[in-house]
């Protein structure tokens, strides 16, 4: 399939947008996860840069998260707010486009500025994961909103401070936002270097348990006490051995415990696991809630269970074959191979698939090491990736 005129035209004007500024001004605003003044500011920056699209731009509120503490005591998380777009809500054809302003690096973390590794890759925090990803998409709609096939789409776009550690005070809005649209598309980073997309997803769902049982002199009347921690590395043994094709499980952290000389009455373990399929993750429920059973009855102890699982596995579709289709398409027509691979990674392509909403979330730039100080954006993806984009979205507007 050739190019119109109109097409064109708009992937040209996408790839010409000054993007590279744009990632080297938004990378040297930290804006770690947990780090809400410089989330606050970057929102502040994102929601000028998007504010040149029509329709209504507003920044949201996280709802609220409570998660639990190395005490075992239930605390608020805190969370930045979120910024929707939304642009001809009465269109006949609405897309959802989401990516996050949050990074994995802390305020007081090293990886802070950026530098050029060598011509054409720039290394830096958040570079590819995701503010590449980010300039990308506002080209693209930049473009799309010059295109006269443009006045025919309506979308909502979504940028979330949470991604990086689950958006759970995002999720409600990610499935709001996801009813009704035809299609979605994320700007995650591309899964490997070369540009390949990931496709499949597990799910993920983090676990804390906190364990109560009885503390005891150590020397004079162990037999008394009911031992937290060891109950706690019972407990993550059993879990393990949950893992097989299919489900991956990794008791990551234990905390609490006393003096050497004191039975601990207390401990906290925490637990990710990946479920391949929805049928899987309900099993896992199951087995979970069976194995903190036993190991509450065999030890003696309490166990409560907090979180659960947070991102739903995100297996291929038809629909979700037939939007990368058209994408590998319109990669084609731009001399840009596209590739995809199943990946163990999980995003907000994982909620928004669960919508049942068809997304592709990989649309950002090519780059590597993400979650690293070593993480690196190939610049000239951004053109590339703009070119994709917009032309991806023209063709959805037209229904193909």
């Amino acid at each position: 399939m050739s190019l119109s005129a109109d097409e064109q035209q708009a992937v040209e004007r996408a790839a010409d947008e000054p993007m590279l500024d744009q990632v080297l001004a938004w990378s040297a605003i930290n804006s770690g996860s947990r780090n809400l003044p410089g989330l606050e500011r970057v929102a502040a920056v994102l929601a000028d840069a998007f504010s040149v699209l029509p329709g209504q731009i507003e920044l949201v509120d996280p709802a609220p998260v409570e998660t639990v503490d190395s005490a075992g005591r239930n605390v608020t998380l805190e969370h930045g707010q979120n910024i929707r777009l939304k642009v001809r809500v009465d269109a006949p054809v609405q897309l959802l486009l989401t990516g996050h302003m949050d990074t994995v690096f802390p305020v007081d973390h090293a990886f802070q500025s950026t530098r050029w590794l060598e011509d054409g890759v720039l290394n830096g925090p958040g570079v590819a994961d995701m503010k590449g990803g980010l300039a990308v998409m506002l080209a693209a709609l930049k473009a799309v909103e010059e295109s006269p096939k443009g006045s025919s789409l309506g979308y909502e776009v979504i940028i979330n401070s949470d991604e990086e550690v689950g958006s759970l005070g995002s999720a409600a809005l990610l499935a709001d936002a996801a009813a009704g649209k035809r299609a979605a598309l994320t700007y995650e980073p591309s899964a490997l270097p070369d540009g390949t997309f990931a496709g499949a997803r597990p799910g993920s769902g983090n676990y804390s348990f906190v364990v109560r049982g009885r503390s005891a002199h150590a020397g004079r009347n162990p037999e008394d006490g009911r031992n937290a921690l060891l109950a706690a590395a019972d407990l993550a043994l059993r879990l393990d051995s949950l893992r097989r094709d299919g489900l991956t499980v990794n008791p990551a952290r234990i905390e609490g415990g006393s003096p050497s000389n004191v039975v601990p009455d207390m401990a906290v373990l925490r637990v990710n696991l990946r479920p391949r399929t929805p049928e899987i993750e309900a099993d896992t429920r199951l087995r979970i809630d069976e194995i903190v059973a036993a190991v509450a009855t065999t030890r003696d102890v309490s166990i409560e269970a907090h979180g659960g699982f947070g991102r739903p596995p995100k297996p291929m579709t038809p629909e979700m074959e037939k939007l990368f289709d058209l994408v590998k398409q319109a990669g084609a027509d731009l001399g840009q191979p596209i590739g995809w691979k199943a990946t163990g990674g999980v995003c907000d392509g994982n909620n928004i698939a669960a919508c049942r909403v068809p997304v592709v979330d990989t649309m950002g730039v090519r780059g590597g090491k993400i979650h690293s100080m070593e993480e690196f954006l190939i610049s000239e993806s951004l053109g590339e990736r703009a070119a994709l984009s917009a032309l991806t979205i023209l063709r959805i507007a037209e229904g193909l």
